[in-house]
């Protein structure tokens, strides 16, 4: 039986990251993982060019039970620091949009730097390695399939539910309930929603049509594109919002966000004989303007309305409310809400409170970031304080 000084669970961004950390201090480090390739999630990202982090990265845009405890980790690790080991290696990446950084290549440049990292701090990953147990006495004890290894200390990254395809399970959720450790409710986050059959029948002609919107959902409000599709809504704006979106509850949706209240009085004065439709189609792709502008109405020019009814036609696409019938569930979310309660780890360490040795990092934290990057830095960020102590 192998004794290491610490045993990471999942070789995915957090894991890898709390490795290297363990590994720079010299601790001896063994990564499993029960997938047959390191970091999958990496590849898959940003289209397969990964964005891997976002230069707008405060603690404002992340989701918790207790906002406060990303703070701690994420000022350690910053953004900079990953940019810093990207231009180590050479890597060539761009801004995007809203402080979202890709590779300008393949995702692979990513996973590639962070297993030769792991290699210089001689860490050992063992892939396709299926954890069968978990217990501890004077130390942990790690059973797999191909056989037992013991562990001064043992980190949680395996990750949440999303995308089961790619091998996701509740591996660490089990594990840390077992330790006694609580969870918190557990959702598809960064996820379409669906829509039911009547809003389907009034929408589903759409599907394939994108356009700039801003969503609301309680206090929370993004500004982004939305897109529609055969089972509901997508889009950048409809994933940020799922996030907060719960069921029953509804979210509000300006389709014109650039419009004042008295656009289109003013442009009743300036086009008075333009048809409502085509004033509407110039701010709006043609299908939606169909769609969400009543018939009978659409043809008549600009200049046939009063403007307080322009005003109150403008108003109404301008605060769509409706109820989503759900989300399309863990298959197609980009990540997990909720997990391990923060109240049982200590933020800036990441170790659980009432079981020395024992870390949780990353997606399997009730830390949840906003679409852009911001959940790969809260990986590399939580690793890093896990491996910096483990």
């Amino acid at each position: 039986m192998q004794h290491y000084d610490v045993v990471i669970l999942g070789a995915g961004a957090a894991g890898l990251m709390a490795a290297i950390a363990a590994g720079q201090r010299g601790r001896r480090v063994l990564v499993l993982d029960h997938a047959d390739e390191p970091g999958k999630k990496i590849l898959i990202s940003g289209g397969g060019r990964c964005n891997f982090t976002n230069l707008d990265t405060e603690p404002g845009r992340f989701l918790s039970a207790n906002p406060h405890f990303c703070k701690s980790a994420l000022s350690r690790y910053t953004p900079q620091d990953f940019i810093a080991l990207v231009d180590k290696h050479g890597i060539p990446w761009h801004e995007k949009t809203l402080g979202q950084l890709f590779c300008d290549g393949s995702a692979r440049a990513i996973v590639a730097m962070l297993l030769d990292e792991c290699a210089a701090a001689q860490v050992t990953i063992a892939l396709g390695r299926k954890i069968t147990g978990v217990s501890r006495a004077d130390h942990f004890r790690i059973e797999t399939d191909h056989g037992t290894v013991t562990a001064e200390s043992l980190i949680l990254a395996t990750g949440g539910l999303s995308i089961p395809k790619m091998g996701a399970t509740g591996l660490a959720y089990d594990i840390a309930e077992q330790f006694g450790l609580r969870l918190t409710e557990i959702r598809p986050a960064l996820v379409p929603l669906t829509l039911d059959s009547a809003q389907l029948a009034r929408t589903g002609a759409l599907a394939g049509v994108s356009q700039p919107i801003l969503a609301r959902c309680g206090r929370a409000a993004f500004r982004e594109a939305m897109l529609f599709t055969h089972r509901g809504l997508s889009g950048p704006a409809i994933l940020q919002i799922s996030s907060t979106w719960r069921d029953a509850t509804p979210i509000m949706l300006d389709l014109l966000p650039d419009e004042p209240a008295s656009g289109l009085a003013a442009l009743k004065r300036a086009r008075p004989k333009a048809a409502l439709r085509s004033i509407i189609a110039d701010m709006m792709p043609s299908r939606m303007a169909d769609v969400f502008l009543p018939a009978p109405i659409a043809p008549n020019p600009i200049g046939s309305f009063t403007d307080d009814r322009l005003a109150g036609i403008l108003a109404a696409l301008k605060s769509w409310r409706l109820i989503p019938a759900g989300t399309e569930g863990y298959a197609k979310a980009e990540v997990t809400s909720g997990g391990v309660d923060t109240r049982d780890l200590s933020s800036q360490t990441m170790q659980a409170r009432t079981v020395p040795g024992l870390f949780v990092i990353g997606e399997a934290v009730d830390v949840t970031g906003w679409l852009g990057g911001y959940n790969f830095q809260w990986a590399w960020a939580s690793g890093w304080a896990a491996g910096s102590h483990a």
